[in-house]
C-alpha cells in the first residue's frame, strides 16, 4: 500500500512539472517589446545585485531611487548592517582564528594520534602498533580497543570543553545563508558568493574546513568589492587554497633537505641502528621500541615519497583564477609558475601542533617544537599560518608568459601574481565571468569588451567594472530581464526572502541546501559550482525545487517560518491572483496561470529532507564520538507536520515552483 502510495505521488510530482516547468524552461527567452518599466528595472537589480525582493523592497529602493541604491550597494561599508551581523553573533567559528579553532574543534586524527603516544602506541593494551602503513591491524583492532578509544575521546572533549570538528561546517553554511537573506548589503554577499566559486576550495578535502572561516572573512568577504590583484594575492597565501589545491607540499626538487643527511639520520632511514644507539634514542626521546620502530618506518616512507614540485595550483591560477583556458599559456608557463610558488606553505598544516599544546602538554609538544624548528617553521608563526619556507624555494632565474622572473625568494610568486593580474587574457576572462554572472548565460562579444577595457583602465578595481556593467544599456535590456536560472541556493534564499521568512539556518537547511545541490564550499571540483541555467535544468533538478517550495510554504523546514496570512483568501482565484501578484509582481505567462490553475485541484507531492553533507568518505577521520561519526557529516533531517491553511500553502508553493519565479 505505501509503495503504491508513494508511485501514486511520484507520478503527480512528474506530470506537475511537465505540465508547469519543464516546457517552459527549454523555451529561449523572448525579446520584449520596447524598454523596461521602473518597477521591472528596480525588480531585476535587486534580483541581479542581490537575492530578490523582500516585502516592501521595490517601494523602498523607489524611494530612494534606483541609481542612488546602486550606488549605495557599491559602497557596503556605508550601510548599517547589524540584523545580519545580529544573526550570526553565535556563530563562534567566526570569531576565532585558524589557530584556536584547531584548538577548540580539534582534528580527531591529531586527539588519536596524541593518544596513541601518550598510551605507548597500544602495546601496553598487548596490541601490536598500527600504523597508517598497516590498514589490515587497523582493520582488526577489536571492539575492547576501540570502546577504549571512544571513552579516552569522549572524556578528552568533557575535560577540555572541545568541540566535534563536524560542527564547522553547519556554521559556515549558516552563516552564508543568513546573511544572504538578512544582510543589506546585498551585492556583497552576491560577490562573496561569486568569488568563492571562482576560488572553489572544498570543504571535505581533509583539514581544508578548518581554514574557510578565516578564508571567507579575511580573503572573499574583504576584498569582494575591492581590487583584484588584492584578492588573487590573498588567496595564493591563504592557508584553504594553499592546502586544497596541495601547494603547500610543493617543493623544489633541487632544495635543501629538511632533514640533514647525519649518520644518524642515514642510520634511522636504514633501520642499521646497534642495540646502544636504540637505548640512547629511546631514553632521550622517552618513547617505546614499538613507537622508535614506528618513527623509523615513517621516514622510510617519507624517503620514498619524497615531496616535488607540485603544479595544481599553478595550473588552476592560470585556467580558472586569472588567464582562462584559451589565455595563451603553455605546459611550460605551468612549471615555472610551480617553480615560482614553491616555498609557499602552511605553519603544521593539520593542526596536529595546536592540539598537542591545548591537549597533551609535555613531552610531545616539546617534540613536536623539535620537529617545527627543524622544517624552518617561524618561532612566532602558530598553527595553520601561511609561510614562506626558503629551504623548499626554486632560486633559478623563471620565464612566464615571456617574461623573466628573478626576485628572488617569495618575492617570485608575487611578481606573478602581478603578471597575471594585469594580463588582457585575465581582464577579458573576469569581464565574461562577471557579464554571465550579472547580464546573460550569453552576453555579447561587444559588452565583453567594454567591461574588460573598464577592468584594466581601472587596474582592476573590481567596484568600478560592477558599476560599468551595471551602467551599461545591456545590463537592462529586455531581453535579459528574468534571462538567468536561479542556482539551487539563490533560489532558497529568495523564497525566504518573498515570503519574509525567519530563519535560522541549521542542520535543516543545510540538508535541504543539499538536495537541492549547491552547499557553500561542497563542490569539489576547482571550478566550482556553475552559473548557467543548463547545469541546472533537469527532471531531477526541478523535483528537488518543487520539494523545497512545498517545504517551505508548509513551513516544515525546522528553524524556518513564514507568515502566509496575507495570501488567506476563500476564493481560490483570488488566493491565487494575490500569490502571483506578491511573489511575481504579476508578472506571469498565460500558459503558467493555465497550469496553476490545473494544478490547484491536484495533491501536492509528499516530500523529505533526509540528506548527507558533501564529505568524502576517505577524507573522515576513522574514529566514533558519541556513537556518531566524527567526520561523517551524514544528517537525517526530519521534516515537521505541515502548518497553515492547506490550500494557501499549496498555491504559494505552486507559485514558487514556477519559471517566473526559477528566473531572475
Amino acid at each position: 500500500m505505501t509503495k503504491a502510495r508513494n508511485t501514486f505521488f511520484r507520478l503527480c510530482t512528474l506530470a506537475l512539472i511537465y505540465s508547469l516547468s519543464l516546457p517552459l524552461f527549454a523555451m529561449p527567452v523572448q525579446k520584449r517589446a520596447g524598454g523596461l518599466t521602473e518597477e521591472q528595472r528596480i525588480i531585476h537589480v535587486l534580483n541581479r545585485l542581490g537575492y530578490g525582493p523582500r516585502p516592501g523592497d521595490v517601494e523602498k529602493v523607489r524611494s530612494i531611487g534606483l541609481k542612488k541604491y546602486i550606488e549605495q550597494q557599491l559602497s557596503p561599508e556605508t550601510i548599517d548592517d547589524s540584523v545580519a551581523e545580529e544573526k550570526v553573533a553565535n556563530l563562534d567559528v567566526f570569531q576565532m582564528s585558524t589557530a584556536e579553532l584547531f584548538a577548540k574543534y580539534p582534528n580527531p586524527g591529531a586527539l588519536l594520534q596524541m593518544l596513541n603516544r601518550r598510551d605507548g602506541q597500544q602495546e601496553a593494551n598487548g596490541q601490536p602498533s598500527v600504523t597508517a602503513a598497516d590498514p589490515a591491524a587497523t582493520r582488526k583492532m577489536n571492539e575492547d580497543n576501540q570502546r577504549l578509544r571512544r571513552e579516552q575521546l569522549q572524556a578528552l572533549y568533557q575535560k577540555y570543553d572541545l568541540r566535534p570538528a563536524q560542527q564547522i561546517l553547519p556554521q559556515i553554511v549558516t552563516n552564508r545563508f543568513l546573511r544572504a537573506v538578512y544582510s543589506e548589503r546585498q551585492l556583497q554577499e552576491v560577490m562573496v558568493d561569486f568569488w568563492q566559486n571562482h576560488f572553489n576550495v572544498f570543504a571535505g578535502k581533509s583539514a581544508v574546513r578548518w581554514y574557510i572561516p578565516s578564508y571567507e572573512r579575511d580573503v572573499l568577504r574583504k576584498y569582494a568589492l575591492g581590487n583584484f590583484r588584492d584578492l588573487l594575492l590573498a588567496t595564493a597565501q591563504h592557508p584553504a587554497m594553499l592546502f586544497y589545491l596541495d601547494n603547500f607540499e610543493s617543493v623544489s626538487p633541487n632544495a635543501e633537505s629538511n632533514q640533514a643527511n647525519t649518520r644518524l639520520q642515514l642510520l634511522l632511514r636504514s633501520g642499521r641502528l646497534t642495540s646502544a644507539m636504540r637505548e640512547q634514542i629511546k631514553a632521550r626521546q622517552g618513547i617505546s621500541d614499538a613507537e622508535l620502530d614506528r618513527r623509523i618506518e615513517q621516514m622510510r616512507q617519507a624517503s620514498q615519497q619524497r615531496r616535488g614540485l607540485n603544479e595544481n595550483y599553478a595550473r588552476e591560477l592560470m585556467e580558472l583564477h586569472t588567464l582562462g583556458v584559451d589565455g595563451g599559456y603553455t605546459q611550460k608557463d605551468i612549471i615555472e609558475v610551480a617553480r615560482a610558488f614553491t616555498g609557499w606553505t602552511i605553519a603544521d598544516a593539520r593542526g596536529y601542533r595546536r592540539v598537542a599544546a591545548e591537549v597533551i602538554r609535555g613531552d610531545e609538544n616539546r617534540r613536536l617544537e623539535r620537529l617545527r624548528r627543524f622544517s624552518g617553521v617561524p618561532d612566532e608563526l602558530d598553527s595553520g599560518e601561511f609561510y614562506f619556507n626558503p629551504r623548499w624555494h626554486d632560486n633559478a632565474p623563471k620565464y612566464v608568459l615571456g617574461q623573466k622572473i628573478d626576485e628572488g625568494g617569495i618575492k617570485d610568486g608575487i611578481k606573478v601574481i602581478d603578471i597575471l593580474a594585469r594580463h588582457p587574457s585575465t581582464a577579458k576572462f573576469i569581464a565574461r565571468k562577471l557579464c554571465e554572472k550579472f547580464v546573460s548565460d550569453h552576453p555579447s562579444d561587444a559588452l565583453i569588451g567594454r567591461i574588460a577595457e573598464a577592468f584594466s583602465r581601472s587596474g582592476g578595481n573590481i567596484r568600478a567594472t560592477l558599476r560599468a556593467i551595471f551602467d551599461d544599456p545591456e545590463f537592462f535590456a529586455p531581453e535579459n530581464y528574468r534571462a538567468k536560472i536561479k542556482t539551487p541556493f539563490e533560489l532558497a534564499v529568495s523564497a525566504v526572502r518573498v515570503l519574509g521568512g525567519e530563519t535560522v539556518g541549521g542542520p535543516a537547511m543545510l540538508a535541504m541546501l543539499n538536495k537541492l545541490g549547491e552547499v557553500p564550499y561542497g563542490y569539489q571540483a576547482p571550478t566550482g559550482y556553475p552559473d548557467k541555467a543548463d547545469d541546472w535544468v533537469n527532471t531531477g533538478a526541478l523535483l528537488e525545487r518543487l520539494n523545497f517550495a512545498v517545504a517551505i510554504a508548509s513551513n516544515r523546514i525546522p528553524g524556518t517560518r513564514v507568515n502566509l496570512s496575507r495570501f488567506s483568501f476563500s476564493d481560490r482565484k483570488q488566493l491565487l491572483d494575490s500569490a502571483i501578484r506578491e511573489i511575481l509582481n504579476n508578472e506571469i505567462s498565460p500558459v503558467t496561470r493555465s497550469a496553476l490553475e490545473k494544478q490547484l485541484e491536484k495533491p501536492l507531492p509528499e516530500i523529505s529532507a533526509s540528506a548527507e553533507f558533501p564529505d568524502r568518505p576517505e577524507d573522515a577521520p576513522k574514529t566514533s564520538i558519541g556513537g556518531g561519526q566524527a567526520g561523517k557529516m551524514n544528517r537525517q533531517v526530519r521534516l515537521l507536520q505541515p502548518s497553515g491553511d492547506p490550500e494557501v500553502f499549496k498555491a504559494v508553493s505552486l507559485v514558487l515552483g514556477t519559471p517566473e519565479f526559477q528566473r531572475q
